[in-house]
């Protein structure tokens, strides 16, 4: 499914949408080259279900952890990842364990560790705007799909 996002305001409502459409337990990898909206998107997201706060972009930190009334987000940036092994010191396997949502920039740096997606948002550039390609890997990716309309 392919989408085109006109501004950084278009893709935070898309990211609003895309909250709202998923469910408590899901991995969303967020693909695209530096500065194409990937944190924008996941900063939509999060004030939609209900961050008040200032939604940092994790490059540095790596992960930034939500807590929410609906559940925990986990905001992963893995571009300055050395090595995937990495994750298992981050606490991966405990934000798995329970109900979490993970939105993965950079997930290519985890393979091997990182769970597979249930939905892949692709992000490229297309003048001032942003083509987005969604792919789903799973039944919840689907449904994902489906409920934002696309």
């Amino acid at each position: 499914m392919n989408l085109f996002i006109e501004n950084d305001a278009s893709m935070r409502q898309f990211g609003a949408r895309l909250a709202n459409a998923c469910p408590a337990n899901c991995v969303i990898y967020l693909v695209g080259e530096l500065g194409a909206g990937k944190s924008t998107l996941a900063r939509g997201f999060l004030k939609a279900l209900g961050h008040e706060g200032a939604v940092k972009s994790p490059t540095y930190t790596l992960v930034e952890p939500y807590e929410l009334a609906d559940g925990n987000v986990y905001h992963l940036d893995l571009y300055r990842l050395s090595d995937p092994e990495e994750l298992e010191f981050l606490g991966l396997r405990d934000w798995l364990a329970g109900d979490a949502i993970l939105l993965a920039e950079w997930p290519q740096r985890g393979k091997g560790v990182m769970p597979g997606p249930d939905l892949t948002i692709t992000i490229s550039y297309n003048g001032e705007g942003r083509d987005m390609l969604l792919e789903h890997s799973s039944d919840i990716g689907e449904k994902i799909s489906q409920k934002i309309g696309l």
